[in-house]
Order: C-alpha cells, then sequence, then structure tokens
C-alpha cells in the first residue's frame, strides 16, 4: 500500500469512529433521539403558523379553453377536480350571455361522465383537441379532449345552445 492509500483510510476511519462518537454521545447525554423516518415530524410548518388551512370541501378548478362570440356568447371549458380520487376530474361546459353590460351564466352541462377525465392530463399541455363553436342559431357546439397522451383524443361531444340553453345532440 502507498503511503497517500493509508492515509486517505486513516482518515476514513476518524471520519467514521468521529461521527459514531457523536451519535452515542447525543443518546447518552439526553439530546434529542434522531427521529425515525416514519415518525412525522410534530412541529408546524412556517405556512401551518400563518393561514388556516383551506376548506378540505373546496373544489380545485382550472379554466382549460375559452370562446368568445361576439356580443352573443361566451362558452367555457373548465376542469373540476374530484374530492373523492385527486387523479380524477369531470369537465363543464357554461354558456355565458351578455346582459346589462357583463357577461352572466344562462347554462351548465357535464362533457362526459363525473370523475371521468384525468385531472393531471386535462390540466397540461394539449388537453384540448377540439372546441369549435359558431355563430349560428341554433349554435353548435363540439368537444373533444385528450383522454391520455397514449390513446389520445376523445370521440366529438356536440352540443346546440339555443336561447343560452345546452342541448346535446
Amino acid at each position: 500500500m502507498t503511503k497517500s492509500s493509508r492515509m486517505l483510510i486513516s482518515w476514513g476511519i476518524a471520519l467514521a469512529t468521529a461521527t459514531a462518537a457523536t451519535v452515542t454521545i447525543g443518546a447518552t447525554t439526553g439530546g434529542p433521539p434522531n427521529p425515525l423516518a416514519e415518525d412525522p415530524q410534530t412541529r408546524p410548518t412556517a405556512s401551518e403558523l400563518k393561514d388556516p388551512q383551506p376548506d378540505p370541501r373546496a373544489k380545485e378548478r382550472r379554466r382549460i379553453a375559452t370562446s368568445i362570440l361576439g356580443r352573443d356568447f361566451k362558452f367555457t371549458l373548465t376542469a373540476l377536480r374530484s374530492q373523492a380520487d385527486p387523479l380524477a376530474a369531470s369537465v363543464r361546459l357554461q354558456v355565458f350571455t351578455f346582459q346589462d353590460g357583463a357577461w352572466k351564466e344562462s347554462d351548465r352541462a357535464l362533457v362526459g361522465d363525473v370523475d371521468g377525465w384525468f385531472w393531471f392530463t386535462l390540466t397540461g399541455r394539449h388537453a384540448v383537441c377540439e372546441f369549435s363553436t359558431a355563430s349560428l342559431e341554433p349554435a353548435p357546439v363540439a368537444v373533444s379532449l385528450l383522454i391520455t397522451p397514449s390513446i389520445g383524443c376523445s370521440p366529438t361531444e356536440n352540443f346546440q345552445i339555443q336561447d343560452g340553453q345546452i342541448n346535446p345532440t
């Protein structure tokens, strides 16, 4: 063995001995034991001290598409995160009409099944495959959303908006 190898080994032994001595002294002198990995920390975090926790029943929502047709209609698609399954979501189509100088909701409907979508897919890039609207009477609306990147887009769901009310077709 060379002199430098012996020196590195002796430094490693000294470091291991010092670490073991520190742990032993801390445990025998009444110092706090090291927390176990499975034990939760009991001290509150800084955010817990500042603000109360949000209402657990509040739904997380994210607008994923909007279409405005002049001052006739405004359409929005909103992802609603499931309260039962954090990976699932529902999609809501809302119709707004312009009244008294402001947009007012006139109707809403679900696109697909309740909790029938994946939250992270809906809120990620390229979530909307098709969202087409037109200023006709009745106004046609077509919606197709990404199921997953590997599966692709959902079949198109068609709606008609007549007098601000949604009618599935």
